[in-house]
């Protein structure tokens, strides 16, 4: 194939990584999309762009480098962001690398619905971001409330890193606050009208049986113990101290939902539905998280 055009090389990638049978869910879910991805890196070209742009022709340094990554993705199997350091999230692009997880919770469109119907006429002035990573969450969320302070709090020194460059990127420095801590070992005597996690939910047996491109992420972030509620239990024993008295909680749990309905079931859970997919978050008002 002679890899003239950027249609070229993206169908010559496309073909590629279908032939290497790699794991897409890091942001895009097929071959062509991931391939699209670097691509918009290399020519640094917005996402809307023209679809003209596919019979552009690439100079050889463009062409080059492309190549190069979609090897480099094939070869090692590292998720495209790592290979980029860009990632998307409701419509916002953050800066990423190995210190955290690649952002890709269903939690955006939660997020961009201004937490709805769910939240009502409720007055939102603090929002509590548990395990913030990349930030991505916590940034959202002032985004959408920009009348609101945002504490974003992680246990790891080297996601608190990168979500300070997050921070600074999207120019929220006066609005959401890092803290260093232990879930709710940072936030004594605070109280919340939202606190949202994407905690670790991974359970052990799921963690080694994961694609590799999944163990390029932090575990520290991934794996939550042998039925992946490690951390969601602590979330829920103590959430109703720091909520508001109309508080909501927003945790996702993905595959672990099942554990947790077994684990609570005297606890009315809010299963949440979303038009773009994705599924494992559910909702709690404060008084209802009294029976876990």
């Amino acid at each position: 194939m002679q890899l003239t055009t950027l249609r070229d090389v993206l169908q010559w990638a496309e073909q590629s990584f279908e032939a290497a049978n790699l794991y897409f869910g890091h942001g895009t879910n097929n071959a062509w999309d991931e391939a699209v991805a670097l691509a918009l890196f290399v020519l640094q070209i917005p996402p809307d762009s023209d679809t003209s742009i596919l019979d552009r022709v690439m100079s050889p340094s463009e062409r080059e480098k492309l190549i190069a990554l979609v090897n480099r993705r094939i070869q090692e199997r590292i998720p495209v962001p790592y290979l980029t350091h860009e990632a998307w999230f409701m419509g916002l692009k953050f800066y990423v690398d190995k210190r955290v997880i690649i952002p890709r919770s269903p939690m955006g469109e939660l997020i961009l619905n201004g937490f709805e119907p769910w939240l009502g006429n409720r007055p939102v002035r603090r929002i509590l971001d548990l395990c913030t990573g990349s930030g991505c969450i916590a940034i959202a969320c002032a985004k959408i409330f920009s009348q609101a302070t945002v504490d974003a709090v992680d246990i790891s020194k080297d996601a608190l890193s990168v979500a300070a460059q997050n921070i600074q990127l999207h120019a929220c420095q006066n609005q959401v606050n890092l803290i260093h801590a232990d879930l709710f070992e940072g936030c004594a005597g605070q109280q919340y009208d939202i606190i949202i996690s994407n905690p670790p939910y991974v359970d052990t047996d799921e963690m080694e049986a994961l694609p590799l491109e999944f163990h390029f992420e932090p575990s520290l972030a991934l794996e939550a113990g042998s039925d992946g509620l490690m951390v969601v239990k602590r979330i829920l024993k103590e959430a109703s101290y720091y909520l508001s008295s109309s508080g909501l909680l927003f945790v996702e749990v993905g595959n672990a939902m099942e554990a947790l309905q077994a684990h609570y079931p005297k606890v009315p859970f809010t299963w949440l539905e979303f038009e773009r997919g994705g599924q494992g978050v559910f909702m709690l008002e404060k008084e209802k998280i009294t029976g876990a």
